[in-house]
């Protein structure tokens, strides 16, 4: 294996937070790296450091020599130039001949689906230009690639193009990531930075879901290993109340040998420590079932309809998935919904007193020299939750931000930490009706853990645009495409609107092609197939474990009992990683099938 890079002993401090802390890892040619961890972990940080746009407190980054590396920023924003005279910018420094320079840009252009060079990137949408800084990194030819975040604000198709595309055409890359499925369909190596790790670090060759047996292991592993050492220091505590002399070199060695064992647990407690965000969506408890009747709905835009006859109810427990591409009017629906525009025709009948609660995706701006705690508590000290009122040092705390930092400005704050915020404005709303454009935006996947048992906990009803598809099947009952407006589709599943697109395909072809005798195509096997038939009662099982393990959390004698209270986190979260693996193994089944 030829070593692109290498980093040894790598410490950053941010401000007085340490991100992480003697860091060691490599990377080598056909490495595809998906880099996890917890908000605030240093995840875009560290890219940044390997991208030397940033300086390491510690430690060092060897780079082979001549290697050629690109960056994808997390946020973008383009100043008032076409997208041909974006790309142009980025070949500046190359030393190549006008024409060259010309034919490069048209055919990557062409390959990332830009039909108009002309076009203001100032304009695009935030899918369009994440596109677009992807091709500026692309088109340089690097030897390594740098990702962070590149699934935000891509619709559906786009990221389904781009996982095809990072399959096929780049060979090696570091990404940042909480989308599962795309982790297990593009990565072959995962990176986790967290403090529940020694060095904070944990390194997994092979796919997101061998990662997640490898982290289950190790966790229990770290678990058993604090049980032993807890009866080692309870001997040794015994031993030194004895009152033992160090007068000896062998009583002065055995009390050294204790203070060890002591420092060591100490640090395997504090890892294996689980802290989790409390997400809990505060519905009304309305008895009507009916809440939202929409009856041959339909909305044009500037001449050109969205969508037409538009037909679905929303009930109590109602969870469904809006997808298709950008500017097929999933935002408008939504829109359409709170009443801030009308259709153009149909009717949209609402219960009496109905509370709806919309999460837009650009809407919550906040202010950067704002402080976490005038951002978590607006008017005072304190805010009303489920008619409680919580003091903002415990409401912080649930959000897994600490006293320390209530002090902090916004512009400290990771994107995932802002989301956070996002979902704590959310939560004080009781509602019937939540409506959610992409709210899994920079959440890492413990977050998203938490939320997706919240939805399902949620009494009320749920219209969710995402691009998870992870999210997708996990929550959602029913799903609508809006992708053809004279021909709107409801699907009971993601994968049965993965199959209907299969069919779609297949129907274009003038000649079907005939599956051979003895091809390679892979089938299931018959312990695949018993595997893949009792998958779902599995996870059914697996979550109403969690469900039962989440209403113990909420018990006062559990809060007050600190022991008790790890140790059910601790089976949370093993459980989670189980529902994980099923939910990934469940989609590769299903692929085969």
């Amino acid at each position: 294996m030829s070593l692109l890079l290498n980093v040894k002993n790598l410490s950053k401090l941010f401000g007085s937070k340490v991100l992480f802390k003697n860091m060691s890892f490599s990377v080598f040619k056909h490495d595809r790296i998906g880099l996890i961890g917890p908000n605030g972990s240093g995840k875009s940080t560290l890219l940044k450091i390997l991208a030397n746009m940033d300086i390491c407190d510690e430690g060092e980054v060897s780079i082979k020599r001549s290697l050629k590396i690109a960056y994808v920023p997390q946020n973008i924003s383009y100043e008032n130039k076409s997208v041909k005279e974006v790309l142009v910018d980025s070949l500046k420094d190359e030393k190549l001949k006008e024409d060259d320079k010309n034919l490069l840009i048209e055919k990557c252009l062409n390959k990332f689906g830009f039909n108009d060079s002309a076009i203001n990137a100032s304009t695009l949408s935030g899918g369009w230009q994440k596109k677009l800084s992807i091709a500026e990194a692309v088109i340089l030819s690097p030897d390594l690639l740098l990702l962070d975040e590149p699934t935000n604000y891509l619709d559906l198709e786009s990221l389904l193009w781009l996982e095809r595309y990072l399959q096929k055409k780049v060979c090696n890359f570091i990404l940042v990531s909480h989308d599962r499925y795309f982790l297990q369909n593009v990565c072959n190596k995962i990176i986790e930075i967290s403090n529940v790790y020694p060095n904070n670090i944990f390194k997994s060759d092979g796919s997101y879901l061998e990662f997640l047996k490898k982290k289950e292991d190790f966790l229990q592993g770290q678990i058993k290993q604090e049980k032993s050492l807890n009866s080692k220091a309870r001997r040794e505590g015994e031993w030194l109340k004895q009152g033992a002399k160090a007068r000896t070199t062998k009583s002065k060695s055995r009390i050294d040998k204790a203070q060890e064992i002591f420092e060591e647990l100490a640090n395997l407690k504090t890892r294996n420590q689980t802290k989790k965000v409390k997400i809990d969506f505060n519905s009304t408890n309305r008895e009507t079932k009916k809440l939202i009747t929409l009856k041959s709905v339909s909305k044009s835009f500037n001449g050109k309809y969205l969508f037409k006859n538009l037909s679905f109810s929303l009930a109590s427990k109602t969870r469904i998935g809006l997808i298709g591409p950008n500017g097929c009017g999933k935002t408008t629906l939504l829109k359409l919904l709170t009443e801030e525009i009308a259709p153009d025709s149909g009717t949209i009948k609402k219960a009496d007193n109905l509370k709806i609660v919309y999460f837009e995706q650009h809407k919550m701006k906040l202010d950067d020299n704002l402080t976490l705690k005038e951002a978590l508590c607006p008017n005072n000290e304190y805010v009303t939750f489920k008619n409680k009122k919580i003091h903002v040092n415990s409401w912080c705390q649930r959000f897994l931000f600490s006293k320390d930092a209530l002090n902090f400005k916004i512009k400290t704050l990771s994107g995932g930490e802002r989301a956070r915020i996002a979902i704590a404005h959310l939560l004080l709303e009781p509602s019937d009706v939540m409506l959610l454009d992409e709210p899994t935006n920079d959440l890492d996947i413990q977050t998203l853990d938490v939320l997706e048992e919240s939805l399902l906990d949620f009494e009320g009803s749920i219209i969710l645009i995402t691009h998870d598809r992870f999210l997708i099947d996990r929550v959602c009952n029913s799903i609508i495409s809006l992708g053809n407006k004279d021909q709107i589709s409801v699907f009971s599943d993601y994968a049965q609107f993965e199959a209907s697109k299969k069919n779609v395909i297949n129907s274009k072809d003038e000649k079907p092609k005939q599956k051979k005798v003895g091809s390679n195509i892979p089938k299931l096997t018959f312990s695949e197939k018993k595997e893949y038939k009792g998958i779902e009662g599995n996870i059914n099982n697996l979550e109403q474990e969690i469900s039962n393990l989440n209403n113990l959390l909420n018990q006062e004698d559990v809060i007050a009992n600190k022991e008790h209270l790890e140790s059910v986190c601790r089976e949370l979260s093993v459980l989670q990683l189980e529902v994980e693996k099923l939910y990934l193994r469940w989609n590769e089944l299903d692929n085969k099938a």
